[in-house]
């Protein structure tokens, strides 16, 4: 029963996200919004709902492993897993804009959650505690960056579209309605991975970075694959590292804005693995010629991912 409700949960949060990021897009197109910035807010964030409800509603019932440990799943899931199967299908070129600007802050910004959750091994304090303070300063962090982004993204070259506008009440309805789906799926989401980490014997950092992660990262999943297969590798590759970035500055700073986050089950080695992975990454873009993540680098991505979840799991 509880697996049936974890997947009735599931179910919710992506058809939540999925109606919210269309109703959300249809207002922006109803108040003429530029197509650049609606991708970069409404898109980039409605594929990152899944987690941070989940996470925030981890720090509101006082659960810090299933909000900390869902945010360095999914980023594992996300850089590893993710861009290992969308090599697979199609190799993905770099853009000047990915190996200049995006990458270096996917590392950047895994940088930064290492910092702020060593308090204990930095001498800031008895715990290693992701605290409001930090928790203030990436959501800072977060829109300074999107501010940056949207400055140095170029505008489209403006074209009327001849696509018809949603009627008012249908999005109205979709956005309240995705909302609603978010929530309560999350909540159910939630507290049915308790149940199964509790009676499997598993600690909850362990469910949060394997089952949570993988089902709150579909979103990602999905939209970069279909990405890759319509041509557009630029942004499945943005998808994935914009997601990462969030999950970090904007997720975690506001779960842990809400309740302080203790690292409890999530260790070290699970957050060195995330810096790791962006490295990794930034390692493809600098270190070969072509600068493309082709197949066998695919390969080794899933083979990494594997090998991370056999050595968590045993």
């Amino acid at each position: 029963m509880d697996i049936l409700l974890l997947l009735l949960g599931l179910a919710l949060i992506l058809g939540g996200a999925n109606y919210l990021t269309d109703g959300a897009s249809a207002l922006a197109q109803r108040l003429r919004m530029p197509e650049f910035l609606i991708g970069l807010t409404i898109l980039a964030v409605g594929t990152s709902m899944p987690e941070l409800v989940v996470s925030v509603l981890s720090a509101i019932n006082g659960q810090p492993d299933m909000a900390l440990g869902n945010v360095v799943g999914s980023n594992l899931f996300n850089g590893l897993l993710i861009l290992g199967v969308c090599a697979l299908v199609r190799p993905i070129a770099y853009t000047r804009d990915n190996i200049r600007y995006d990458i270096p802050f996917g590392v950047l910004t895994s940088v930064l959650l290492l910092f702020v959750a060593s308090d204990a091994l930095l001498g800031l304090g008895v715990k290693n505690v992701i605290g409001r303070a930090d928790g203030a300063l990436m959501l800072v962090l977060y829109i300074a960056l999107m501010l940056f982004t949207i400055r140095h993204t170029k505008r489209p070259e403006e074209h009327e579209t001849k696509q018809p506008m949603m009627a008012p009440w249908l999005m109205i309805l979709m956005i309240v309605g995705g909302l609603c789906g978010l929530i309560f799926g999350g909540e159910l989401f939630l507290d049915s991975a308790t149940k199964i980490a509790r009676s499997l014997g598993v600690s909850e950092s362990v469910i949060a970075i394997t089952l949570v992660a993988g089902g709150t990262s579909l979103p990602e999943l999905a939209s970069s694959v279909v990405s890759l297969l319509k041509g557009k590798a630029d942004l499945a590759l943005g998808n994935v590292i914009g997601s990462n970035i969030a999950n970090i500055l904007l997720i975690l700073g506001l779960s842990s804005l809400i309740n302080p986050l203790t690292m409890g089950g999530v260790t070290h080695f699970d957050l060195l693995a995330v810096l790791m992975t962006s490295i990794l990454l930034m390692m493809t873009a600098y270190t070969f010629r072509s600068r493309t993540l082709d197949r066998a680098e695919g390969v080794i991505f899933i083979a990494l991912y594997a090998g991370y979840i056999y050595l968590l799991i045993g």
